[in-house]
């Protein structure tokens, strides 16, 4: 099935969703009990077989071919029951009890009192800035569940009381009533088949053949049927958290939560990080983060963010509605929260045990990663001192080069007059314009659209980025007066930019992972950058990287990324790699794949022209 066929079912359910809520239900429960209906027709067909063959054998009519039916009987017996008995990993975390957080459990207790819904049955804490609960089948796909909640560290230090349990009511939300017991027997399924045709994939024969053609055709409709479902669970289990605690207090922990979030990856790992240069040790985070969440994000911080959170809009990549669309179903208007001033960190009864212990697992966990992050930092601050004993006989690369490795050391460093200085020798260098149009502050609005101007007109390679930053300015009422013509002028730049941009990445994504590649072509300090990235993320532990060459855009510099990722599913996988195609530092575009069934990691290593990065090597 291709995007638009699956956009087209999508839609269709979500009409079918507003339109009959109960009856779409209905349908999605009969679609979902297809692919059971599908194994145990599997199952029959194999028990039937396996029952003919042995009546053969002992009326003395055992032959080679018989021989054959019976190994595709077991066979094909063997993988029926692995569908129906899937493992389910327990969620990370550690198990808190009663004793080690009385107050959140208690109000666990009276969440779900008012809810009327199922136990909680185990509670765990980690290290994630979020909160999720699961169900976890006690017999594969049979048995009544265990209701799990992870709850993070980090929320609980970023969060007051009232605005965590009304994340924690949105939680519990997902489990209420039938409707809830529907979406979780959903998820379940999907999860299940999904691992059932990872499974599969690797196998060979005819089995697979007949698995692999009925599940091409099953899980894009099963996906797609479902979706409306899983976005409308969302909303409800909103309005559920609304309902308990206010919509106000919804609100409110929803922007605080968008907020902080992209704060705390964005801000807070990075200055982390950034000790490397001078620290040769891990330190614990969870300290450091307690501290620093004391103090809430700049109102200048805090602006952009809900500005860009409030710019996204819902796609079908997540079943989760953004920011915007959220809001408006509570009735509630964007604005910036009045900060959380008491964390519900309190709700631990010891609290500096868990951050102790947190802080000691992330050591361990990350101490090969910390030492390259200081040699990487080193030779940085190694480079820079090289290029300023050459002063002002730099070329404008190395003055750029030495201005963005200070920022890169310093975000706030003063290297304003280093790229001014590589732009009067070459007014019309990409690099020392994009690097002095971001350190003009939003108030010199005038001087930064001029900036822009220029590099829109430097060639087409810096068009996107030039009018994508032009129009965030122009639309910040806090940078100036509106300017309607020249806002009018920047966004029908911006949209021709984003159409050249979709055709690239078009041909990045449509055309075969190991067509048109070849060597990568970066240079070491943007090696270095990439591969200190890559080590702050713990689930990764190898990498390849290689360019594509596109051929509508032969001067765009494209990159696909692979990943080897053990110990995740292929869900959270995908979205590990949405969220590295975000973050990476690399000259351009680049996919991130994860080594897989497509591709195999047998794949990569034969055509990715080797490593370029390994966990502790």
């Amino acid at each position: 099935m291709d995007r638009a066929d699956f956009v087209h079912l999508v839609r269709l359910s979500e009409h079918a969703s507003a339109d009959d809520s109960a009856r779409y239900r209905r349908g999605v429960a009969a679609f979902a009990a297809l692919g059971y209906l599908w194994v145990l027709a599997c199952l029959g067909l194999a028990v039937g077989i396996v029952a003919w063959v042995v009546v053969s054998v002992a009326d003395g009519r055992f032959n080679f071919t018989r021989g054959w039916l019976l190994v595709f009987a077991l066979g094909l017996f063997w993988a029926t029951l692995r569908a129906l008995w899937v493992h389910f990993d327990e969620p990370d975390g550690e198990p808190l009890t009663r004793a080690d957080a009385p107050g959140l459990f208690e109000a666990l207790d009276r969440i779900r009192e008012r809810i009327k819904g199922p136990p909680v049955h185990r509670v765990y804490l980690d290290d994630n800035f979020n909160a999720s609960i699961s169900q976890v089948p006690r017999f594969g796909l049979f048995g009544g569940a265990l209701n799990s909640l992870s709850i993070g560290l980090p929320l609980l230090m970023m969060l007051d009381r009232q605005r965590l349990l009304s994340v924690l009511a949105h939680e519990y939300g997902h489990l209420r009533g039938n409707h809830g017991r529907l979406s979780a027997w959903i998820y379940r399924t999907r999860l299940s088949w999904l691992r059932l045709d990872a499974s599969l994939q690797r196998d060979e024969g005819v089995m697979a053949l007949v698995s692999q053609a009925f599940f091409r055709w099953y899980f894009p409709r099963f996906a797609a049927k479902t979706f409306a479902l899983a976005r409308q669970d969302e909303y409800e289990a909103d309005r559920i958290s609304g309902r308990l605690l206010g919509t106000a207090v919804a609100a409110a922990a929803l922007t605080e939560v968008a907020i902080k979030g992209n704060w705390y990856a964005s801000e807070f790992w990075p200055w982390h990080w950034a000790r490397a240069e001078r620290e040769p040790l891990p330190p614990g985070p969870f300290a450091a983060l307690r501290q620093r969440a004391r103090t809430p994000p700049s109102e200048e911080f805090a602006r952009q963010a809900l500005r860009e959170a409030m710019r996204r809009v819902s796609d079908l990549d997540d079943t989760h509605p953004v920011l915007r669309d959220r809001l408006e179903a509570l009735n509630q208007k964007a604005a910036l929260p009045a900060w959380s001033q008491r964390p519900a960190l309190d709700m631990l009864a010891d609290k500096h045990k868990w951050i102790s212990h947190f802080d000691n697992a992330w050591r361990r966990a990350h101490a090969a990663d910390w030492k390259q992050h200081h040699a990487h930092r080193s030779r940085i601050r190694e480079r820079i001192a090289v290029l300023a004993a050459r002063g002002e006989r730099n070329t404008p690369d190395e003055m750029v080069e030495w201005a963005d490795a200070e920022r890169r050391l310093d975000p706030a460093a003063p290297v304003r007059a280093r790229y001014e200085s590589a732009l009067r020798i070459a007014p019309d260098h990409p690099g020392a314009l994009r690097g002095l149009a971001q350190m003009l502050p939003a108030r010199e609005r005038a001087e930064r659209l001029a900036v822009l101007e220029r590099l829109h007109q430097s060639g087409v390679a810096s068009r996107w980025w030039a009018a994508k930053n032009a129009v965030a300015s122009l639309e910040d009422a806090e940078a100036g007066p509106h300017d309607e013509q020249g806002l009018k002028l920047w966004r029908a730049r911006l949209k021709e930019a984003e159409e050249a941009e979709a055709r690239a990445w078009e041909e990045i994504t449509d055309t075969p992972f190991f067509s048109q590649i070849s060597r990568h072509d970066l240079n070491d300090h943007e090696l270095g950058e990439l591969r200190a990235d890559i080590a702050r993320c713990l689930p990764v532990s190898r990498m390849w990287v290689v360019r594509k060459n596109l051929r509508e855009f032969a001067w765009r510099r494209a990159y696909i990324v692979f990943v080897e990722v053990p110990g995740l599913d292929d869900e959270d996988r995908w979205h590990l790699c949405r969220e590295l195609e975000q973050t990476l530092t690399l000259p351009g575009a680049a996919l991130v794949l994860w080594a897989g069934h497509s591709p195999t990691l047998e794949d990569i290593e034969r055509q990715a022209f080797g490593t370029v990065w390994v966990r502790g090597a």
